[in-house]
Formats: structure tokens, sequence, C-alpha cells
């Protein structure tokens, strides 16, 4: 009995003593906390294979986070000095632009199934990779590209993307049910990779604007794109000999009949009407704040450098919102959340106003350190309120189609976002706001705050039940094989996957 009271003790003396010797010896401990992200990277490069995570890493972290980054402010200030488009045109455009991604239903159905040369997956990457190197080497070297060209280049870079974007989802889905015990470190493996992206893409944006150009950074844009095509040449992927490729056409059905059995039961349609509608009556009027920004007569005329390190500020703040969800909100029940985060998303819109009306000027509040504020503030509410709804998703999807039917519900929010782009567009344009008039500019504000708020009318169409608990039926939760009720997968972190 002693011996054994010992043993028990010993591994405690031990482990005591290994942290009396990191006090003692802190040089040792800060190069144990610097090799402890390496030695991670390591454990899920032996369990998973080194190309799958050097695959996230580029699909996550360097074409969607960094490229993401560039993109976005590089996009802005080719509309606005390339194309010359007025700011109701340039919101329009950048809605089309995201269309893409409302069909990643397709690009997940194609994935999964008609395999390419006996791969699921590698020439997808192949293809989305070639897609955006085309794209934006024609956007960067063609002189005087007409407007329409230019828009279809810029489509056509943004759907390789998306494709890239479902086959790197559908191999993390993949490993999670080959490696359920790593699902977690992959999501965080997912997340920190595009979170850094992204930062380090949008504090780099405006240097690169002011140093090549908006058409400059997107011959650099090529290069991620290019990676995208290493990707799918280096991935480990089992080859499908002698498929049938009689039964895709059977399939596609199958697929389309479960998405509508499931889109109209009550439980589904009405949580999916609501995220459609918040997102829709969110009212983007961005395009007219950047030009505001950007004009050196009415508008605090920030440079380049200035507006990549704005939505640089905006990245963290995004980020700070998923770590608040994470760690205090996110037992807390969908239509509590989503109230609050409703109601401050719409207040908090009103910062606008004042910067706009020069009111803060007059607080003696310089203009940078205002919209820095604001930015984040905004950000950070605006991913408060996107949490709730990546978990609600996961809990609508039925057993058998998760992947193709969580797709589909990301493309009814993209319908709400590009709505949403249009309808701030039309409303630019009707209060004639140009690109060097904003006498109307504070209207659009009010009317944009104003809308935010009406989507807490419809907070009925939310379910009042336990976030942990399941929504669905159980009928619909039931494998085929069997009776075993199966829980849908926890997504918060996947949040940080498309947008920061």
């Amino acid at each position: 009995m002693e011996e054994r009271e010992e043993k028990e003790t010993k591994p405690l003396r031990q482990d005591s003593a290994g942290s009396h010797m990191r006090r003692n010896n802190p040089k040792k401990g800060f190069l144990e906390m610097m090799l402890r992200p390496i030695q991670w990277l390591k454990m899920l490069s032996d369990e998973l294979h080194w190309s799958f995570v050097l695959g996230v890493v580029i699909v996550y972290g360097i074409s969607q986070g960094f490229g993401v980054g560039l993109s976005r402010v590089s996009t802005q200030y080719y509309m606005k000095d390339e194309q010359k488009v007025q700011p109701s045109q340039a919101q329009v455009l950048i809605g089309i632009i995201h269309i893409p991604w409302i069909v990643k239903p397709l690009w997940g159905l194609l994935t999964d199934v008609v395999p390419i040369l006996g791969y699921r997956r590698r020439p997808y990457f192949v293809f989305a990779g070639f897609l955006g190197v085309t794209s934006m080497l024609i956007l960067s070297l063609h002189k005087n590209l007409h407007l329409a060209f230019a828009l279809l280049s810029l489509v056509a870079g943004s759907a390789g993307i998306a494709i890239a974007d479902v086959a790197i989802d559908a191999c993390v889905t993949q490993h999670t049910i080959s490696h359920p015990s790593l699902a977690g470190d992959m999501q965080s493996l997912c997340g920190l990779s595009s979170s850094i992206g992204a930062l380090i893409g949008f504090s780099l944006s405006g240097f690169f604007v002011h140093l090549v150009g908006a058409k400059g950074v997107f011959g650099l844009l090529s290069i991620p794109a290019s990676l995208v095509v290493l990707v799918g040449i280096l991935l480990r992927e089992t080859h499908m000999r002698n498929f049938a490729y009689k039964r895709v056409r059977e399939k596609f059905v199958d697929a389309s009949k479960a998405m509508w059995t499931t889109l109209k039961c009550r439980d589904v349609w009405r949580p999916c009407l609501y995220m459609y509608l918040s997102l829709a009556l969110g009212l983007h009027i961005h395009e007219g704040m950047f030009y505001w920004y950007t004009d050196a007569k009415e508008g605090p005329s920030f440079s380049q450098e200035v507006v990549g390190s704005i939505f640089s500020v905006g990245a963290v703040g995004s980020l700070f919102g998923v770590l608040l969800y994470q760690n205090l909100l996110k037992s807390h029940p969908f239509r509590d959340i989503l109230f609050w985060s409703q109601l401050l998303y719409g207040t908090s819109g009103l910062l606008d106003l004042v910067l706009v009306l020069r009111i803060n000027l007059k607080l003696g509040m310089p203009d940078y350190f205002f919209v820095v504020i604001d930015e984040a503030v905004s950000r950070m509410i605006g991913r408060i309120k996107w949490m709730p709804f990546l978990v609600l998703s996961s809990k609508l999807c039925p057993t058998g189609i998760e992947g193709t039917f969580f797709a589909l519900i990301m493309s009814i929010d993209h319908i709400g976002l590009l709505s949403s782009a249009w309808s701030g567009g039309l409303v630019l344009h009707m209060l004639k706001v140009t690109r060097t008039k904003f006498d109307n500019l504070w209207i659009a504000i009010v009317i944009r705050s104003l809308l935010r708020l009406i989507p807490i009318g419809f907070l009925f169409l939310i379910p009042r039940s336990d976030p942990n608990l399941s929504i669905l039926p159980s009928e619909m939760l039931r494998t085929k094989t069997g009776n075993d009720i199966v829980e849908p997968e926890n997504v918060e972190m996947a949040s940080l996957v498309n947008s920061i």
C-alpha cells in the first residue's frame, strides 16, 4: 500500500520539480513556449499527413486570409481609381463578385460525387488555382481593361477561392471523421491560419497599393493562387478506380430531394428566414464610406496605408468578438444573444453618423482615432452576431447530407449579404451620393441603423432551446444503419475561416 502511494505521488513530485526548474530558468520556459506551436504542427503532420496541414495553411491562411485581406483594399481602389465608378455602382459590382460563394452547394456536390481522373479533391485544387492565377494576371497586365471583363476576372478569382474553400472543407470533414479526437485541433488550425493571414493581409494591403498600385497588387495575388495549385499536386488522396459516372445524376437528384425535404421542415426554414432577413436588412454602404474616407475635400482624406491599417484593426476586433463568444456567450440561448447583438449592431452604426457630421472633431477626437474605434467595435459586434448563426446552422443539418446542407445554409446567408449590398447601392444612388458629393451620406447611415433594428421583431423565428441541444426532429438525426442519434458538430471556430 505504501509502495503504491509512493508511486502515485512520484509524478506529482516530478511535475513540481519541473515547474520549479522552469521558474528558476525563465529562458528554458520561454523556449518551450516558442517551440510549442511547432510541436503542435508536427503532431498534426504525423497524425494527418504533412500535405493536409500544408493545404490548410495555404488555403485558409494564404489564399483566403492573406489573399482576401490584400484583395479587399486593392479592389476598392481599383474600382475607384482605375474604373472610375460611382460608390453606388461599386457597391453593386462588389456584391456580384461574391456570387460564386452563393453557389457553394454546387461546388460541394461536384467535389463529392464527380471525381476527376480518380481523385475527388486534388483536381479541384488545381483548377481553382489556375482560375485564380489567370484572372489575377489578366487584371494586372491588361491596360484599359473594360469594366465588364474586369468584373468577369474578379468573379473568376472569387470562384477560385470558393472552390478551394469547399475542397479543403471536405478534407477537414474527412479527417474529422477518421480522427475525431483531433477535430478541435483542426478547427483551431483553420481559424488561426485564417486569422493570422487576414491580419497580415490587411496590415500590408495599404502599403502595397501605395507602392505598386491596385493592379500591381492583383499581380501579387497570383502567388497565393499558384500555391493552391501546389496543394492539388502534393495532397495525399486515395485514388478511386472504376468510378460509376452513370450514377452521378442519380446522386445529384437524391441530394437535391433530401435538401428540399429538410428545408420544408418548420424547425429549419424559420431560422433560415431569420438569418436571411437579419443579413439583408443590414444595408451595406461600405463603398460610400470608403469614398468619403479618401475624399480630400469633404472627408478625412485617408491614405492607402491608413485605410489598410483601419481594416487590420477591424480584423483584431472581429477576432476579439469570436473569443468573447467562445468563452462567455456560447452557452446562452440563441434568442438572447441575437437580441442584444442586433440591438448593439444597429446603435453602433450611428458612430458613422458622428464621423460624417464631424461631431468627433468638435469633441476633440481625431478622425483616425475615431474611425479605428468605430471599425473595431462594429466588427466585434458583427462577429458576435454571426457566431450564433454558424452554430445554429450546424444544428440544422440532417444526417447524411451534413456538408452539402451546411453549404446551402451558408449560400442563403450570402444571398442575404448580396441583397444588403445591392439595396445599399440603390440607397446611395437615390440619395445622389457620388464620387465627390456626400451631402446625403448621413441619411443613408440613419436608414441603415434603423433597418438593422427591424430583425429584432422577427426573433420569434429563432428557437428558444438550449444551444447545446439538438433542434431537428429525432427522425432527421438518425443514421441510415441504426437508431443512434447523431449530434451535429460544434463549429464555433469555423467562423474565422471565411471572413475577418
